[in-house]
């Protein structure tokens, strides 16, 4: 389904990122979407971020809505129809608005799920903790900004991590109909991230020995961004109509071969 365009600020986007062997997370992945590799590695991570002023395109700010929210994502690639894409599957959407769990899949796209956020921030510290009221969600990180880039990352800069990221502005959210997955695209009007060095992270999902066995998924890199002004814009729904065989994994080339679109956000 098509959704309404929404304006809005991003306050606070701390991605987390880890790198996990692509056979690893093939399994986790519903068809068409297949894991998108950098350095012959698949990326998955949680996006913790508070939005603020997010209205419809049109309304004042004064009447946007304030919230935190939390998403367990993978970049991936796709082909339906015959025609491929890239972009994030997002599994699993979290938030402290009622409205956006009331609203999920009407005027936010995919299922969001009630969560309790507690968050302490400073100019060059974070720390946010997540826990859902259906007890699925359990996430604790605490990050400090920094300027030194991770000697064992799989991208060679921060720049390069940014770019990755910056490439998928295309996300689409899990839904309660197993074959559908709803569209939305982020365009940011700057796009600047910051390295982040992680001094805690837990996941409930990530930390998950009988979902990612020991040695198969490893923290790589955080970024940081902050007072980013972007539209959300719905887009058609991706549907499988029926199931596939576990997808290979699609390995991606050096950074500038990628295609790069509009400066967007793949949905948190």
């Amino acid at each position: 389904m098509r959704f309404p365009i929404l304006r809005g600020v991003i306050e606070r986007r701390m991605l987390v990122n880890y790198r996990v062997e692509p056979e690893v997370l093939a399994r986790q992945l519903p068809a068409p979407f297949e894991p998108k590799l950098y350095a012959g590695r698949a990326v998955v991570g949680l996006c913790l971020i508070r939005l603020r002023g997010v209205r419809p395109r049109g309304f004042p700010e004064l009447l946007g809505l304030r919230s935190e929210n939390a998403a367990q994502r993978a970049a991936v690639r796709w082909t339906q129809a015959g025609v491929s894409g890239d972009g994030v599957y997002i599994r699993r959407r979290d938030t402290n608005s009622r409205l956006h769990t009331l609203a999920g899949g009407l005027l936010f796209p995919g299922e969001h799920h009630h969560a309790r956020f507690d968050v302490e921030e400073t100019i060059d510290k974070l720390a946010v903790e997540v826990a859902s009221d259906d007890g699925e969600t359990r996430i604790a990180v605490r990050a400090r900004l920094t300027k030194t880039w991770p000697a064992d990352s799989i991208f060679e800069t921060c720049e390069a991590a940014s770019q990755f990221f910056a490439a998928g502005s295309l996300g689409y959210s899990a839904t309660g109909d197993v074959k559908t997955f709803q569209g939305l695209e982020s365009r940011c009007r700057t796009w600047h991230a910051e390295p982040l060095s992680v001094e805690e992270v837990r996941s409930s999902y990530f930390d998950d020995s009988a979902i990612f066995p020991p040695g198969s998924i490893a923290l790589d890199n955080a970024l940081l961004m902050r007072e980013i002004q972007h539209e959300w814009i719905g887009r058609a729904d991706l549907c499988c109509g029926a199931a596939i065989a576990t997808p290979a994994a699609v390995a991606v080339g050096s950074p500038a071969e990628e295609p790069v679109p509009l400066p967007g956000l793949a949905a948190p």
